[in-house]
């Protein structure tokens, strides 16, 4: 009986030990559905890296993944990495084709996975047009919206990058960064140095991460402006019937929010312009007082928003007084000592004893840009296209 036992339990082992012999040695399942996505980086042929990612394995005795690639489609594969995970990381430029294999904890390798072959060729068209429009502190920003609607598909997002510009040179500085990413052909550039000129570029980018080559680079600069500024007549309340777009009130040479703007007594000689009454009518009229201020009458027409406003003319400025009329546009021509700036108002009302109005002021020494946004898609643009670096 004690034989018998010892018979049987011998066999029960020797199935088991071949149960697991053959658990050991067999082939591992392949990845299925290996995939990829570029990492952009500003330039559409030198991707900062590619992640591959494929379906996980099952096996029991999975151990890990092999990654094999190469450069070219008559060259041969080789190992590129092994990871535990079902995702791997090759930084820079990626080869051509890659594949991926399992590895169990015996040493036995997989057939290859589907092979995936990075073409640049699958780059989305680049964005045909970038517009701008000036804001306090920020740049808005339309473009063409031509990469979403030629492979709807494929289309993920939209990059958005900046660097100074330089007014003197005329170029875009080479010190690219990225402001953001937007699905939308638009973006708001916020944070932005007043006076300080930026260059814009767009680039479109797949699902796979192929980035598209950049749109027309943009030169805009960010200034102040403000609405429904209320200033009275002089003979009606002096202390708040004269207007100055800029004092540098601490001596920093910077332009503080609560430096622009100012409504403050008409009798100084050192403000941009005050409000006279004609007594015969009761007429409002803009008139200049610092003497470095010129003003002139935008247009002969009513302007629809400040935004119509877009440069500051070249001439036809003088310190000579001009009546107050809702909704006509005035533009200030401002010199001291040796910089110019320029300053604009739009009238929005005029009454008998105060007039209220929209105001913009470019604090770049010398730039005639003085275009705001209202929140409207139609308003006007902005700033030029300029080169890209030197």
């Amino acid at each position: 009986m004690r034989s018998t036992l010892r018979y049987s339990a011998l066999l029960l082992a020797l199935a088991a030990s071949a149960c697991q012999e053959t658990l050991f040695t067999t082939v591992p399942s392949i990845p299925d559905n290996l995939t990829y996505e570029l990492e952009p980086s500003g330039d559409p042929n030198q991707p900062l890296g590619m992640l591959l990612v494929w379906d996980g394995v099952s096996d029991g005795d999975l151990a890990s993944y092999r990654v094999y690639s190469r450069g070219s489609s008559s060259g041969s594969f080789v190992l590129r990495g092994e990871t535990t995970s079902n995702t791997f990381h090759d930084n820079g430029v990626p080869h051509l084709q890659y594949f991926v294999t399992a590895v169990n904890d015996r040493g036995n390798e997989s057939d290859g996975s589907n092979v995936i072959t990075v073409d640049e060729r699958r780059q989305l068209d680049r964005p045909s047009t970038l517009f701008s429009i000036s804001l306090n502190g920020a740049i808005h920003l339309e473009w063409a919206d031509n990469a979403y609607t030629s492979d709807t598909a494929r289309f993920k997002w939209y990059r958005i990058y900046s660097t100074p510009y330089n007014l003197d040179t005329g170029f875009c500085e080479a010190s690219w960064s990225l402001e953001g990413t937007t699905v939308a052909p638009e973006f708001l550039a916020s944070a932005l140095m007043n006076g300080s000129p930026r260059c814009f570029g767009v680039t479109a980018v797949s699902t796979e991460g192929y980035e598209s080559l950049w749109s027309p680079r943009r030169q805009d600069t960010p200034r102040p402006d403000a609405r429904n500024t209320l200033v009275f007549a002089f003979d009606e309340n002096q202390a708040q019937s004269g207007f100055r777009f800029w004092q540098d009130l601490n001596a920093d040479g910077n332009q503080q929010a609560s430096e622009l703007g100012l409504v403050v007594s008409g009798n100084r000689t050192d403000i941009d312009f005050w409000i006279y009454r004609d007594p015969s009518d009761s007429t409002l009229w803009i008139r200049p007082e610092f003497t470095g201020t010129r003003m002139r009458l935008y247009d002969t027409l009513p302007l629809n928003d400040l935004t119509d406003i877009d440069f500051a003319p070249i001439s036809g400025y003088s310190s000579n007084m001009i009546q107050a009329a809702p909704g006509y546009g005035y533009v200030f021509e401002i010199v001291e000592a040796t910089t110019l700036r320029y300053g604009a108002l739009r009238i929005t009302h005029v009454g008998r004893d105060y007039l209220i109005f929209d105001w913009s002021f470019q604090t770049d020494v010398g730039n005639p840009e003085l275009i705001r946004r209202a929140g409207l898609s139609t308003s006007l643009s902005t700033g030029f296209q300029v080169r890209g670096s030197q």
